[in-house]
């Protein structure tokens, strides 16, 4: 089963690349365009607050294909709603290409002790690291480096986003939402969905902790 799970995850990864080819982005003028955004996301991508993702340094391709997705309806963020109306394909990817040009500012990783689900109590930053690096045979959870990298960088060719730096309150909100199934904007090989049903409150915690941590 963990073997097939790989599989799937290096062979979406494959076709991402091949297939899903875009025009280019222009940060120039981009960043005109991405001025509203700054209430929220900072001006340079970097929220200031965990309510709010930073989009600094994600990724053009992965950020291209969100703003697609929320401007179409495919992602439901009350935030957004109407921001996006009536921006084309191209002036979405120049927004995408302003902000991933931008350095992330780390979070910083803070830890805690996490009770597991047989009892035992655990630091929640080694237990993360465990998890994101090793994966949990167990419960079926694949390490999450084979998509986004040992440091959290990610893959941009192949539309996998940087983790690194995120807030951990975002991220465990989001592994939340692939786990129920509200996010599902993980496309037809469901890749985050597949991971996320089979973890544990304590491993998307403990995960989450660890990767905003990552530099």
């Amino acid at each position: 089963m963990k073997n097939k799970l790989f599989a799937s995850l290096l062979s979406a990864g494959l076709l991402m690349s091949a297939t899903s080819a875009m025009a280019a982005g222009d940060a120039a003028k981009g960043e005109a365009m991405a001025a509203p955004c700054a209430a929220c996301h900072g001006s340079d991508g970097n929220s200031p607050s965990p309510m709010f993702p930073k989009i600094a340094g994600l990724g053009e391709k992965y950020l291209t294909n969100q703003l697609k997705m929320i401007r179409d309806g495919e992602r439901n963020i009350p935030e957004m709603v109407g921001q996006l109306d009536g921006k084309s394909d191209q002036q979405l990817a120049d927004m995408a290409a302003f902000f991933s040009s931008k350095s992330t500012q780390l979070a910083g990783a803070k830890d805690a002790e996490l009770k597991l689900n047989s009892g035992e109590v655990v630091s929640a930053l080694e237990f993360g690291e465990q998890v994101y690096r090793a994966g949990n045979l167990e419960t079926k959870v694949p390490a999450c480096t084979g998509c986004h990298s040992p440091r959290g960088q990610g893959n941009p060719p192949a539309g996998f986003p940087r983790l690194s730096g995120q807030y951990a309150e975002y991220i465990e909100k989001q592994l939340l939402a692939f786990r129920s199934g509200e996010r599902s904007t993980d496309g037809e090989a469901k890749i985050m969905r597949s991971v996320a049903e089979h973890m544990s409150d304590a491993e998307i915690k403990a995960v989450s902790a660890y990767i905003s941590g990552l530099y």
